[in-house]
């Protein structure tokens, strides 16, 4: 009974590799006799959305073949590196050389759960399938850098962080309290207006990480870059204006007047946020109530202006994208393109940043 049980096993464990002719006796038994070969024209990409359709990468490969007559179909195969393609995804290789254009390579490799804007490790393979059974190429590696579709957007933004601020020393990506430095047109030199507690603080550049931080150095108006910087300390609670440069790693910090005017509601109103007759209401800084903040909210392809307490008596714009200073009953600001925001502006300074939420 026992050898009667294993001939069976066996012969379940081989039907797949058995071609099946019109007799029995005619079975064959399929055997790859050339292992499929795949290649690329290039291991490193970093995809362009400004160039969807251009083609992005090349894959020239070479059929496997068998022992005997068989209709294969071969596949590339795209898996996150180490993860022995589990959830792979597959396009169909009709003919060699293959292409993927940005666009495509972008869409199969965020919906394997790669992280826009940072290189991932892309597996690629050449899948045969006849029949039931499969074969497999040589396998190679890609270093893939996607996108997310939105706006173009290169700069970089600084984060205050600190017991002074009012993200307080909480760092991570839900806190919601973080706000950021403002731009200045020098690249590397960011400034803030506002209140500070007495405490002390530091600047980061992604809420939620502390790889690049920012912090008092060997000396006041000395900026460090280490991990070991010191907090730039606040004394006295007040209002302040600290400039940073991370180019020459040096800071400022000076005590300003207390501001003398306040609004009720601060709101954008235009194509960008709705309509012209329609406002959309900013939130006011339960920390300093002349900061106010718009998280996540969807903007579309038109312009906008800020404006004080839902009338045109004060409203402030300029014809600049992104981050500013708006003049006083100035030109529109500017939204090229409909995506999510997230919007800050300060009724002491009318410095503004509309920063794009990836």
């Amino acid at each position: 009974m026992k050898n009667f049980f294993k001939i069976f096993i066996i012969a379940v464990a081989g039907f797949s590799l058995v071609v099946s002719c019109e007799k029995d006796e005619d079975q064959a038994v399929l055997n790859e006799a050339t292992q499929s070969k795949i290649s690329t024209d290039k291991t490193t990409i970093v995809l362009d959305k400004t160039q969807l359709d251009s083609e992005a990468v090349s894959f020239t490969w070479l059929k496997s073949t068998f022992n005997i007559t068989v209709v294969s179909k071969p596949q590339i195969e795209l898996g996150i590196k180490g993860t022995n393609f589990k959830e792979s995804k597959l396009v169909d290789a009709v003919s060699s050389p293959s292409s993927l254009t940005n666009r495509q390579l972008n869409t199969l490799a965020m919906s394997l759960g790669a992280v826009a804007n940072t290189v991932n490790e892309i597996e690629v393979r050449l899948k045969t399938t006849v029949g039931k059974a499969s074969f497999y190429s040589n396998v190679i590696t890609l270093a893939v850098t996607p996108y997310v579709l939105g706006p173009v957007y290169n700069y970089t933004d600084l984060y205050l962080i600190g017991d002074a601020t009012a993200a307080g020393w909480t760092n991570e990506a839900t806190n919601t309290k973080f706000l950021p430095l403002q731009k200045e047109t020098t690249a590397g030199v960011y400034s803030y207006t506002g209140y500070f507690a007495k405490g002390g603080f530091k600047m980061i550049k992604t809420p939620g990480s502390w790889d690049t931080q920012y912090g008092m150095g060997g000396a006041t108006g000395i900026l460090s870059s280490s991990g070991s910087s010191g907090d730039i300390k606040v004394d006295v609670a007040g209002y302040y204006k600290v400039t940073v440069n991370t180019n020459a790693l040096v800071y400022t910090f000076v005590s300003i007047a207390d501001p003398t005017v306040s609004y009720n509601a601060i709101s954008m109103i235009g194509t960008a946020s709705g309509d012209w007759n329609t406002d959309v209401d900013l939130q006011k800084s339960t920390f300093d109530s002349h900061i106010w903040v718009k998280k996540k909210i969807t903007l579309n392809s038109g312009e906008f202006k800020f404006r004080a307490n839902h009338d045109w008596g004060v409203s402030w714009g300029v014809a600049k994208e992104f981050f500013g200073v708006a003049d006083l009953g100035g030109g529109n600001i500017p939204v090229s393109e409909t995506f999510k925001y997230d919007v800050y502006f300060n009724d002491i300074t009318a410095e503004f940043s509309v920063i794009p939420v990836y």
